[in-house]
């Protein structure tokens, strides 16, 4: 297998998953080292200087910082880092000494979504049958290249599943992970392709007690009544005190008190708008005008309607369709000089032209509103007064516009804090009218006119390391008992910038994530061939979702469920069977099972599993054992 990457994180994390966890043999192409690579390594230098300075201040996490831990507490299947070829471009030359007509598969992992386009074509022009996974932000693009390279190798007799393309995003992957770590009691979620996954934390059912049905749990966490924060990143997972994965039922009643990670609801009707959305297409009248001007425009009609009253009263033979009629004329100073009138109508006409002189700046100020409130309607809202219990979301690029929307369908409110104007989630900040502050994060006054004071979370998703941690540690200082998620870059670091918080903020929630451990396990999947729904993460290990049809699984056909499952690997948690099959069963996926039901090879199946369970599964030879 080949993997692409322009030397980012993600890249090298895929290609040690593809030869730790399923034992292939990878080719890492990379750009030369050069000054960007040193500069990178600069800036990781300042970081990791920032929090030892922070770590020495708390001297019981001083040896836990020291130490390295594995991301997911599994272990590898094969040894020794893949072979690495560099090349400044990816030309067919390079392509061609990476193995690429002999390769299964071919990743593709740049930054630019325009180089992993060509190098894709590229690749399937000297290998038909290669399978392509491509990195692409664009999801609307994505959908139409994967839709035309499948059908060009239809239209070639090569519609295999070798010849298969995915098109994934980082961003996408790892976006449900980040917001719902965010918010406390918000279940975790995968999302894709129209298929909702809700997985919610709860305590495990008494002895004699039966879980409701139709809910699987999917692991046990370290988390007790008495330590609510659980023991995230343990460094020892095999003790007992960290997260077991997808338990089996004996395991499950043995831990009465622990908390555990079940499937609640698992149906998605369709994507409706967020909050906000529709209601920011139009501006509603009191929107639109002030009070003060509102109150001034009922007076001036007040006005016209007594002075036509008066009309009546002091006019004979005056109906009141012809008095307004008169007032309005008096009003706009267009009526003949009542000089031969009595001296009641001399005295309203000239109550009347006053009353008109007023119109004027009622009107000017009416026109000028109008114009200031569309305006605003188009530009970025600011913080209302009094906001509290919202989360304030640091970052709009790639993450975190993927990290917005998804908080927006939650209905969570959002304040979004962003140095750059013309920042890739400006736009989708302003199409959903949430309240954004622009500005640096680490100048005075930034955070506190995000409300951080009175928020409930705090996700820090911006590209620098530094950035992110200072914010945190900052919102820490104004609100100690702060929710907070940071996105960091290296997974190792992240362990470590956990524990010194946690142990720094015994009493508050802390999370820190990298978007590549989040989103590698994913890339993985697909570079085996089959469709990876997410990835859902359980404190530092990673649970995976994958479709899989049976007849491509020679392990899965004919089996019953219950004997698919095997603890601490993999389960089935959803089933779609052939149409027809079964009375008042559609096409759609059943989340109720039936344990004893046998697999057909027509069937389809929602798999949850570990990386390891899921390599064992798909695995084109024998893994090594392990230690």
């Amino acid at each position: 297998m080949v993997v692409c990457g322009g030397d980012n994180v993600l890249a090298h994390r895929l290609a040690a998953e593809l030869r730790g966890v399923y034992g292939e043999q990878v080719v890492l192409v990379v750009p030369p080292a050069g000054r960007d690579e040193r500069n990178r390594l600069t800036g990781r230098a300042r970081t990791t200087a920032l929090l030892g300075r922070i770590t020495a201040a708390v001297s019981r996490t001083t040896g836990a910082v020291n130490g390295t831990v594995n991301g997911d507490g599994e272990g590898g299947g094969a040894s020794g880092p893949p072979r690495t070829l560099e090349a400044a471009e990816l030309t067919d030359d390079v392509l061609v000494d990476a193995g690429v007509p002999q390769a299964a598969a071919l990743a593709l992992m740049h930054d630019d979504d325009e180089t992993n386009i060509r190098t894709a074509l590229a690749a399937r022009r000297l290998n038909p049958r290669l399978r392509l996974v491509i990195r692409l932000y664009n999801r609307k693009l994505g959908q139409h290249l994967e839709h035309l390279l499948d059908q060009a190798a239809a239209v070639a007799g090569l519609a295999t599943t070798d010849a298969s393309v995915t098109v994934l995003s980082d961003a996408d992957t790892a976006a449900p992970a980040l917001a719902a770590t965010a918010v406390a009691g918000t279940s975790k979620v995968v999302h894709a392709y129209g298929l909702l996954l809700r997985a919610v934390e709860r305590t495990p059912p008494a002895p004699g007690e039966v879980a409701p049905r139709g809910l699987a749990t999917l692991a046990l966490l370290s988390s007790t009544a008495n330590d609510p924060a659980g023991a995230e990143g343990s460094d020892d997972a095999d003790s007992g005190a960290g997260p077991r994965l997808l338990p089996d039922d004996a395991a499950v009643a043995a831990a009465p008190g622990r908390g555990a990670l079940v499937l609640e609801a698992v149906s998605y009707s369709g994507s409706t708008p967020p909050p906000g959305f529709l209601a920011g297409r139009g501006v509603p009248l009191r929107q639109l005008f002030s009070r003060r001007l509102r109150w001034s425009v009922a007076g001036f009609a007040a006005a016209v309607v007594g002075m036509a009253i008066a009309s009546i009263i002091t006019t004979e033979d005056t109906t009141p369709l012809h008095a307004t009629y008169l007032t309005l004329l008096d009003l706009f100073s267009i009526n003949d000089p009542a000089t031969d009138g009595p001296m009641s109508r001399q005295v309203l006409q000239l109550l009347a032209g006053l009353v008109g002189l007023l119109l004027l700046p009622i009107l000017f100020a009416a026109v000028l509103e109008a114009l200031g409130t569309f305006r605003t309607a188009s530009s970025l809202r600011r913080p209302p007064r009094g906001l509290s219990g919202h989360v304030v979301l640091l970052g709009l690029g790639k993450i975190g516009t993927r990290v917005l929307a998804r908080l927006r369908e939650l209905d969570i409110p959002v304040v979004c804090v962003e140095a750059d104007p013309e920042a890739r989630g400006i736009s989708l900040a302003r199409r959903l009218r949430v309240p954004t502050v622009i500005g640096d994060v680490t100048e005075e006054g930034v955070l506190e006119a995000a409300k951080v004071h009175r928020a409930h979370a705090l996700l820090a998703l911006t590209s620098a390391d530094t950035i992110n941690l200072e914010a945190a540690l900052y919102a820490r200082s104004v609100k100690p008992d702060l929710r907070v998620a940071l996105r960091l870059y290296d997974d190792e670091f992240a362990t470590a910038v956990y524990r010194t918080l946690r142990a720094a903020h015994p009493g508050a929630l802390t999370r820190s994530r990298s978007v590549s451990a989040l989103a590698a396990p994913a890339f993985a999947g697909a570079m085996m061939g089959r469709q990876i729904l997410g990835a859902l993460p359980v404190e530092r290990s990673v649970l995976l979702f994958a479709a899989l049809d049976v007849s491509l699984q020679p392990q899965l056909t004919g089996r019953r469920i219950a004997d698919v499952f095997r603890p601490g690997a993999r389960r089935v948690v959803a089933l779609e069977r052939a149409s027809g099959e079964g009375p008042g069963l559609t096409s759609g996926l059943e989340w109720e099972l039936d344990p004893d039901y046998e697999l057909r090879p027509q069937d389809r199946v929602v798999l949850a599993a570990t990386r390891q369970g899921l390599a064992e599964l798909l695995a084109r030879r024998p893994l090594p054992a392990q230690a």
